[in-house]
């Protein structure tokens, strides 16, 4: 008996790294793609797929393309949040995958503006949906893939290896971006920036062959084998949990805007404004995503041990005074303070960040946890993530000065700290008692 209870154990353990590793492997893929379209459409896009209009309004035009692929994200946590919460997360990951991939890899070879034309931007959109489709679908399983396998106890630290994608991504993407602007040096903008792109096909490869070894979630098995499967998950969801979701979306305006004025629209901002070298610009988000890497698991561990509310809210706090001496540093034009400036911008985000998964997965049972949870994240890609970027570059023309823009960050932490004060969730009691109940119906 006692050597069945240790084979168990052993399963299971080994269960839960792959877990963790399918997760945080298979999101960093995927943000790699993501991210890359962000630094493009800052970098190259406006020249290639919007030639004919002045620079502003190329600039906006790109980052309009940017939005729609967060618009389209809602429209994927309602599609896979269905078939995550009634075929299971393992299968929904891997089409996932498969999508974000091939779509990054099409944009490689996409023929510009000066070749075909306006069907060039608007096949440019159509994969930029598919992104956004994709990765909309993705958030809700890696991390309910991690935290279903975990701990109970470790809920947070668990839930934040999935989050550990968005730093990776955004790493790896800076990375290629840098070293191919100096291989490939005047010719970026010609066939330089499409080589991270192909990339793509190399890293779903590898993705696949990773989330393959994962078995499906314990907590799922349970729904299965109890037939607690909804038919309609999603519907259920919104039903039986608006407040949840609406709360989850508007708890995370302070993380999702200003990450992408952080990471994207400073490198617009920082080399047309400030005239900083891109490569510079995209080297200091590379730095700020390597300290990611200790900061987002750090976040998640301290969260299980001082309160998931109490951590997102000194997180919130942090980016709220962090807003006006950010673009101060960066808009002194000094190189050294930039740098600081945008490698340190990340911390209070990812503090934010790092326990976010497991705050809004635990106000969602198992059966309905993939489409609620999925929902609430995803919805602030529409109010906060894609827009950012948009915001910013109408408040930088029309004031000529980035403390419109920094308002504007404070705004976001504000509307945070109000939703998190309403966001109650469900009781520690009823969440440990889930976990437990599929821990011994998996042992069974």
């Amino acid at each position: 008996m006692a050597q069945v209870q240790g084979a168990q154990a052993e399963i299971r353990q080994t269960q839960v790294r792959r877990a963790a590793i399918a997760s945080t492997i298979g999101t960093a893929i995927e943000w790699y793609d993501y991210f890359l379209y962000g630094t493009a459409a800052a970098l190259v896009f406006p020249k290639l797929f919007f030639p004919n209009s002045d620079p502003f309004i190329g600039q906006l035009q790109s980052f309009a393309t940017m939005f729609l692929g967060f618009v389209a994200r809602p429209v994927g946590a309602a599609i896979f949040g269905h078939y995550g919460d009634r075929l299971g997360r393992k299968a929904t990951l891997i089409i996932t995958l498969l999508l974000m991939g091939l779509s990054s890899a099409a944009m490689g070879i996409l023929p510009t503006y000066a070749a075909i034309g306006v069907w060039a931007p608007v096949i440019l959109i159509v994969l930029r949906i598919l992104q956004g489709i994709g990765v909309g679908g993705e958030w809700g399983g890696s991390v309910l893939m991690s935290m279903e396998w975990g701990h109970h106890q470790r809920r947070g630290l668990m839930g934040s290896w999935p989050q550990l994608g968005v730093p990776l991504g955004l790493l790896f993407s800076s990375l290629f971006t840098s070293i191919f602007i100096a291989i490939s040096g005047s010719a970026f903008n010609t066939w330089g920036w499409r080589i991270p792109f192909l990339l793509s096909l190399v890293m779903v490869l590898i993705g696949l062959f990773i989330r393959l070894r994962v078995m499906e979630t314990p907590h799922f098995q349970e729904v299965v084998q109890r037939q607690k499967v909804v038919k309609v998950p999603v519907i259920e969801a919104i039903k039986s949990h608006p407040k949840e979701i609406i709360l989850s979306a508007l708890v995370r305006m302070a993380e999702q805007a200003p990450f992408y004025l952080f990471i994207t629209f400073i490198l617009s901002y920082g080399s047309t404004y400030m005239h900083y070298n891109k490569g510079f610009l995209t080297n200091a988000t590379t730095v700020a995503a390597v300290l990611s890497l200790f900061t987002v698991p750090f976040a998640g561990y301290l969260s299980d041990r001082i309160g998931r509310r109490k951590m997102y809210a000194i997180g919130t706090v942090l980016v709220l005074l962090y807003a006006y001496p950010y673009f101060w540093m960066v808009n002194t034009g000094i190189a050294a303070l930039a740098f600081i400036a945008i490698v340190i911008s990340l911390i209070p985000h990812d503090f934010l960040y790092g326990p976010q998964a497991a705050l809004i997965a635990e106000n969602f049972p198992s059966h309905l946890r993939y489409s609620g949870a999925s929902l609430g994240y995803q919805l602030a890609s529409v109010i906060a993530g894609g827009p950012a970027p948009l915001i910013a570059t109408w408040l930088m023309h029309k004031y000529g000065s980035s403390s419109a823009i920094s308002a504007y960050i404070v705004f976001n932490a504000v509307v945070t700290l109000i939703a998190l004060a309403f966001l109650k969730g469900r009781s520690e009691e009823e969440i440990v008692r889930e976990y437990r109940s599929a821990e011994s119906h998996l042992q069974a």
